[in-house]
């Protein structure tokens, strides 16, 4: 009897389990994105129609052939279709304006600077949150770094991270972007004249650009430099280059493999960096002066914010800030110099104009190279501005409401993620003219937004008070590498060049920048 009473007692106890993790699993797959879906269609939200679990994401992850382009046949830049094929496909059914959804998670499309303006408006930098979808599926490159940090708690990463990017503190970085760049051109050099002038300009400006940032932001030594640089690129291939299902409900057991590896990597770079963030703490204590590059501010924050222990930044925010800036700081400036040397490179008039203008203001003191100088190079700025404009590092920018936000009689639900398309805005004859998909950097020689007809149709940085932190070791980093190439090198695109601009996170060459240098 006792044992009956037992298994009956085991039996409805895996009955209600079963019935729990069915209805769990009912309402986490259909059931509570069904009622989302028809909440958002009630306030005016039109799109693509959701199949729940996966939502649209059978429509992204269809392969869009044909996209590719040999070098000869580069006459314009128009990426949008190949790079997001889903939303130029969808734009045209639902405008610049509507849901989707990756897996059970609603997206706000946006494409419309008018629209986004209105929003930004309802809402304070601080207030603004990140998708908690990817903050979670991102935690092992970015952690809680001031990219997926909010609230007070941006606030304060954000007032810690500040100095670090003061003028003063750029000159002293300055002399080293020149030596780490010297050293790559002479070894540019040494490979022309052993008969190799094919150069992967993508695969050794992301090294160069690496090395620049952990010696002028971390003082890191060039092998602790590599081995982080090489562990964060295998780990933004795990992330961003599968099909994760990111989004669905219980995606994680779904793909164990790729979630194990990226954990595991996320947490051998942890322990690489909290190795350096360390050491350095024991050199601070020995010279009792802390340096002015970012990793000395950051220990510096670790201790307190204002004199306030209660801003404080603990060891696990110190690592997080490393990882995000290590990645961010080298990855966003290294892509824009590539993407720079193929417009030059199909542009030989405006390599040209370039070298003339720094023999003009930089003369012969391209080894003295500091902020002042490489200010006075006009030119440069609006080809930046323009290379910006037609291949932004960053592809979209990524936010969720923390609240209902009411735009146009449209309302915007608490919990709402929002994608801002960047490169359809980029590229929108509607914004930019016909000539919108054309390399013309003139469009910014009388204005700062190129001639843009809505200032929130350029976003190269982001927008309002979260927009990049770092962009003016960016401008400082891209002159000083671009200077020294130019003044050393004229170049043209490899035969071997395919034109396949692809989204790995970043907005990055398929198959790298394969270019023919020739010494000047």
């Amino acid at each position: 009897m006792e044992f009956l009473e037992l298994s009956q007692v085991i039996s409805i106890a895996m009955v209600m389990l079963f019935l729990f993790l069915s209805g769990r699993i009912l309402f986490s797959c259909w059931i509570t994105p069904t009622l989302v879906y028809q909440k958002l269609r009630r306030n005016g939200f039109g799109g693509p129609t959701p199949s729940f679990p996966l939502g649209n994401i059978t429509e992204m992850t269809e392969k869009n052939g044909g996209s590719s382009l040999k070098s000869s046949n580069i006459t314009h830049h128009d990426i949008h279709s190949s790079v997001f094929p889903y939303f130029a496909r969808w734009q045209k059914l639902h405008g610049k304006v509507f849901i989707y959804w990756v897996g059970t998670e609603p997206f706000l499309y946006i494409a419309e600077p008018e629209f986004l303006k209105k929003m930004s408006a309802e809402v304070v930098a601080k207030s603004w949150g990140k998708p908690t979808v990817f903050k979670n599926d991102r935690d092992p490159m970015f952690g809680n770094g001031l990219i997926m940090s909010e609230g007070d708690n941006w606030v304060r990463h954000r007032h810690v991270i500040t100095p670090a990017f003061h003028p003063t503190n750029l000159k002293v970085m300055a002399t080293l972007m020149v030596e780490s760049t010297t050293r790559m051109l002479n070894k540019w050099t040494t490979l022309i004249k052993s008969g190799r002038p094919e150069i992967d300009a993508e695969r050794e400006i992301t090294t160069t650009a690496g090395i620049i940032i952990a010696k002028t932001s971390f003082g890191m030594s060039y092998n602790s430099g590599q081995e982080v640089f090489k562990k964060l690129r295998a780990l933004q291939v795990t992330l961003f280059n599968s099909n994760r299902f990111v989004g669905v409900p219980f995606n994680k057991v779904l793909c164990p493999k790729q979630n194990l590896e990226a954990k595991m990597l996320g947490k051998e770079i942890d322990r690489l960096l909290l190795t350096i963030i360390t050491d350095r703490k024991k050199s601070i204590e020995e010279q009792r002066r802390p340096s002015q590059d970012l990793l000395g501010l950051l220990l510096q924050g670790s201790r307190a914010v204002d004199d306030n222990p209660g801003k404080s930044l603990n060891t696990q925010e110190l690592v997080d800030e490393c990882k995000t800036f290590f990645f961010g700081g080298h990855e966003t400036t290294a892509l824009a110099i590539t993407w720079t040397l193929l417009l030059l490179a199909t542009h030989p008039e405006w390599q040209n104009q370039l070298r003339d203008e720094i023999r003009e203001v930089v003369k012969d003191k391209d080894h003295d190279l500091d902020a002042d100088m490489v200010a006075g190079l006009k030119k440069m700025g609006w080809v930046m501005n323009e290379v910006l404009r037609l291949y932004p590092s960053a592809p979209n920018v990524q936010r969720q409401a923390r609240g209902d936000i009411v735009v146009n009689g449209l309302t915007i639900p608490n919990g709402t993620n929002i994608w801002i398309d960047v490169v359809s805005m980029h590229h929108d004859p509607a914004l930019w003219g016909e000539d919108a998909n054309e390399f013309k950097p003139e469009r910014f020689k009388d204005d700062l937004y190129g001639g843009c007809k809505h200032k929130m149709g350029y976003l190269p940085f982001g927008f309002g008070g979260r927009m990049c932190i770092g962009r003016n070791l960016t401008f400082l980093e891209y002159k000083i590498v671009l200077t020294l190439i130019l003044s050393r090198f004229s170049f043209t695109l490899s035969p071997t060049y395919s034109h396949s601009p692809s989204l790995l996170l970043s907005l990055r060459p398929r198959y790298g920048m394969p270019l023919i240098f020739q010494p000047l």
